[in-house]
């Protein structure tokens, strides 16, 4: 007469969920350095769109003023050519707080150094030519 209580007991065991948060794990394993290496070479490329800027607004500095190759433009002159409300056209510097300084018309501005070092692992001389510090 009496029948016992039937339950069904669903659910995962310990094992089951320690292998799908070992299988999460690895796939972060896989996932993280890839996304690391794609920000840094996202900066790299920040750094080397900054540097065409700087070389454009360079120029148009000194056609407008009437200055030769080899006069040095210093960093108020060439941030008025850029885009206002920029990082580049408020402090003259890169990512990394490093100063572009002062550019010499006819010549082309450098990577800084603390900006090279940064991201030398992705980022070779060759990407930064013809702007190769």
């Amino acid at each position: 007469m009496f029948r016992k209580l039937q339950t069904k007991h669903a659910g995962f065991t310990l094992v089951e969920i320690m292998i799908v948060v070992a299988i999460i794990a690895l796939l972060a394993a896989i996932a993280v350095p890839g996304f690391l290496r794609a920000r840094k070479r996202s900066q790299a490329s920040k750094i080397l769109n900054d540097l065409r800027l700087i070389d454009g607004a360079v120029d148009q500095y000194a056609i407008e003023t009437a200055r030769k190759s080899g006069d040095t433009v210093g960093v108020q002159d060439w941030t008025n050519y850029l885009k206002k409300d920029t990082r580049l056209y408020a402090s003259g510097q890169d990512l990394f707080g490093d100063d572009y300084g002062g550019q010499a018309v006819d010549t082309l501005p450098t990577v800084p150094a603390g900006a090279y070092a940064t991201l030398s692992d992705v980022a070779d001389t060759g990407f930064w030519s013809p702007y190769s510090p």
